[in-house]
């Protein structure tokens, strides 16, 4: 049997590409849009992509398995669990094979038996895999999509937090206590295949480790063993903490459901000149994504109306908080990265990449003397004299959690992950500083704000070790052994 665990790093998603070396068959579990680089890895390895597969209805970007279908003609294979409001609307359109709890289908000679493991979603399966081809009657190990991550449980509260599906949470809650305890039935032996690693938004304490057994999670696992106090108090550990999720989330739950657009190639935009950068800067019809690394350089002059958008591992998570899907975007950057920032783009379904604008052509636009604007970062020391004088408005952008640990006096929390739904509610009667634990979320928040015409300044530092020597924060940090 051939396996190979294929991860995005910026959403910490792992697909699984499982094949029988016998016939040449392979399976794709959970692929995202650009298919392409499955199509290249199979076929480096003698095998044939036939079939698709996906555990859940994803939230976190938009799957492949219709591009599977629409393009390359493979047998599609999806949940007819969790009742009629979690239907794929779109199976019947590539005539897909629906999966009920203990169907068996086989690739080559590989088993793959669907187990319904609600709780994270409604519909959610997960896969064991037999390797018939190797003298097995047993399964081998279980992909287990969002269900079970390396030290977590996927989180059951996104229906309700990311959906807006009102008085979804604690139902979902039930069902994965029920799910959990059926897994600890498993033999310690079985391998664990999740579909997510460190950094995703999918559970709150996700390991980094790329795979586990039964043994081991039930050994060491948290919200595993949250299940032997009693499902009350697993339904409370599983709730509390989790991070507010992204804003993009709700609306790949729904185009994954009805039908993710057929992508074909992946979009190729053009390089744009500097007197090009000027008209766009003049017309303000496109979003310009800065996607350069170092927030300093963008502070100190940026394109108007750019969203700061590092390309790192948050960079899904900005684009798709603060930016509209809808229009035509133009990046700024490196040249080399165009690429990857495009399928980083099209896997939460932001199709419309115009152009790019390279950082010589960036220069010389700037030594042309085209519009530009910044945005003022100040230190610690700085933003305590600023605190104290009551003539500013404190913006934490922190998580919930983070807040509640630690704040100052009379600041105003808001997840960065949320404000753009939310920037209504922000005071712009006074000059507003921007704060988060160490800059990083705060300035993307500000670049956003400076868009929508907020006058703003980013806070640069660490908020966990700032010792302010005037009483503005609501607790004293040791008491949390900062």
């Amino acid at each position: 049997m051939f396996f190979r665990q294929m991860m995005d790093d910026k959403l910490a998603q792992y697909a699984y590409l499982v094949g029988c070396q016998k016939t040449g068959e392979a399976l794709l579990i959970d692929p995202e849009r650009d298919i392409d680089r499955y199509i290249d890895v199979a076929g480096e390895n003698d095998l044939q992509i036939v079939a698709v597969t996906e555990t859940h209805i994803h939230a976190d970007f938009l799957s492949g398995c219709r591009e599977f279908a629409e393009r390359r003609g493979v047998r599609v294979y999806l949940s007819d669990e969790g009742g009629a409001d979690w239907k794929y609307q779109w199976a019947r359109e590539c005539d897909a094979k629906l999966l009920r709890h203990g169907d068996v289908f086989n690739v080559g000679n590989i088993d793959f038996k669907a187990v319904h493991t609600p709780g994270h979603t409604p519909e959610h399966l997960s896969f064991m895999i037999t390797d018939r081809g190797g003298g097995a009657d047993q399964p081998m190990g279980i992909a287990s999509g969002d269900f079970v991550f390396v030290n977590d449980l996927g989180r059951p509260d996104l229906l309700e937090s990311a959906a807006g599906h009102v008085g979804a949470m604690r139902p979902s809650a039930e069902r994965l206590y029920r799910s959990a305890l059926q897994f600890l039935d498993y033999p310690d032996y079985l391998q664990v295949w999740p579909g997510h690693g460190a950094g995703s938004a999918c559970g709150k304490a996700l390991g980094a480790v790329p795979e586990t057994t039964v043994g081991y999670e039930r050994r060491f696992s948290p919200a595993l063993k949250a299940t032997q106090e009693g499902e009350s108090h697993f339904i409370d550990f599983i709730l509390s903490g989790q991070p507010e999720p992204p804003l993009y989330f709700a609306r790949m739950k729904t185009l994954n459901r009805m039908g993710p657009p057929v992508l074909g190639s992946l979009p190729t935009p053009r390089p744009f000149s500097s007197v090009e950068v000027a008209k766009i800067v003049a017309d303000r019809a496109v979003t310009i994504l800065d996607t350069r690394p170092d927030r300093d350089n963008f502070f100190r002059g940026h394109l108007p109306g750019s969203l700061l958008s590092s390309h790192n591992k948050t960079f899904p998570t900005i684009v798709g908080s603060y930016a509209d899907p809808e229009k035509e975007i133009l990046l700024v950057g490196n040249e080399e990265t165009v690429d990857q920032i495009v399928r980083d783009l099209v896997r939460i379904g932001y199709d419309h990449v115009l152009g790019y604008v390279s950082l010589d052509v960036f220069e010389q636009y700037q030594r042309d003397g085209g519009r530009m604007d910044t945005i003022e970062s100040i230190d610690m020391a700085e933003f305590e004299r600023r605190v104290a004088d009551h003539r500013h408005t404190i913006l934490d952008v922190r998580r919930q959690t983070e807040f509640a640990e630690r704040k100052i006096v009379g600041a105003q929390n808001i997840a960065h992950t949320r404000l753009a739904a939310r920037v209504n509610e922000v005071s712009r009667d006074k000059p507003i500083l921007v704060h988060c634990r160490t800059g990083e979320r705060a300035s993307a928040a500000v670049s956003m704000l400076k868009r929508d015409g907020l006058d703003v300044v980013h806070v640069n530092g660490n908020f966990d070790t700032w010792r302010p020597s005037t009483g503005i924060l609501s607790d004293h940090p040791a008491s949390h052994g900062v």
